[in-house]
């Protein structure tokens, strides 16, 4: 399998964010269902300027309504287009994007419309800072990225720059939302937004009660070991959103506040849940992981509970949920995940 030289962001959204904080490298739809679509732009009920964000890595002072906006990150771009804002900059992403580096979801909710200037972003190089710089931006969006205080220094050199709220990695997307409505003066927009997508998580739940209450665990094979997530990181919330539970073993068993951490292949089999979850790039991935006998000794895996998220732009959907790429991802892996959960026996029941 031919392995890509994935962007610095999609390496922490992948393995983790505590995989890359503090290492100082790079950066830092349907209608069915009630599904999120665009916002129309309608500035009616525009936010009053200027507006001051605080942010870990600062505060930041927006004097006017943006009009050229900038983004940095795998999902900042979602949720500006999801306002009816076409970004002005964003960065190519490789993993899960199509041949001019465009997520799926974000290519259908543009439509029509002229893409953005699309910024290199690649693993172990420098931010682009003058790529960025030449599509000159009002603001800069990096709500839900890995910057390290320097960047985000010389970011806001450029253009006032927003930052995660706690920590690198871990803003939820209901935050990611709200925050870069609040940026665009756009809060109420993304208030309806974000009820939205919950309408249409609690809509779709409803429609596979086998879900609720059902446990899970969450993985991914890194370098021959099995990671697991824990139940702060994004991909494991959204499931929570649909009202299963992460197994009590992830999280009794992590290190510290990591939103991840390894198990030795020997020890998989202490990973006690009803659904196993865990992400491929491939079918062929996913086939042989099952197949494995070490893997095979997980629980869930064994009874025949595996619901592996498949293929790079359902990935890349899953591991960093907006309102655009949640009902695209959730849409077809919904009736996967509740064959899953039926299969273990465990949910809802009358």
């Amino acid at each position: 399998m031919t392995h890509r030289r994935l962007p610095t962001f999609l390496l922490a959204l992948l393995l983790g964010a505590a995989a890359l904080t503090g290492c100082g490298s790079g950066d830092g739809g349907s209608d069915d269902g009630g599904s999120a679509a665009p916002a129309s732009g309608d500035d009616g009920g525009a936010d009053a300027f200027p507006v001051t964000i605080e942010h870990a890595l600062g505060s930041t002072t927006i004097e006017a309504a943006p009009e050229r906006v900038a983004t940095w990150g795998p999902s900042g771009q979602d949720v500006a287009v999801a306002l009816g804002v076409t970004p002005v900059a964003m960065p190519v992403i490789d993993y899960g994007g199509d041949d001019e580096g465009v997520l799926p979801w974000v290519r259908e909710a543009l439509g029509e419309e002229d893409l953005p200037a699309l910024v290199p972003n690649v693993a172990g190089e420098e931010i682009p800072y003058e790529a960025i710089a030449d599509t000159q931006p009002d603001v800069i969006l990096a709500v839900y990225s890995g910057i390290t205080q320097e960047e985000y220094d010389t970011l806001s050199a450029i253009a006032p720059t927003v930052a995660y709220p706690d920590a690198p990695w871990s803003t939820p997307w209901q935050e990611q939302t709200t925050i870069i409505g609040e940026a665009l003066g756009r809060s109420a927009e993304a208030e309806g937004l974000v009820a939205d997508t919950e309408e249409y998580l609690a809509t779709r739940s409803d429609e596979y009660p086998e879900l609720a209450g059902t446990s899970f665990a969450y993985g991914a094979e890194n370098a021959g070991q099995l990671a697991l997530y824990t139940s702060d990181d994004v991909r494991v919330r959204l499931l929570a959103d649909l009202g299963m539970t992460v197994t009590p073993y992830v999280d009794e068993n992590a290190p510290g506040d990591a939103v991840y951490y390894d198990v030795s292949p020997e020890l998989v089999g202490d990973i006690e849940s009803d659904v196993f979850v865990a992400w491929f790039n491939d079918d062929a991935a996913a086939e042989a992981f099952a197949a494995n006998p070490a893997y095979a000794r997980i629980p869930a895996v064994a009874a025949g509970a595996f619901a592996p998220v498949v293929g790079e732009s359902y990935v890349a959907a899953s591991s960093a949920p907006s309102v655009l790429s949640i009902p695209w991802m959730l849409d077809d892996y919904l009736p996967q995940l509740a064959e899953a959960a039926a299969a273990s026996g465990a949910g809802a029941t009358e």
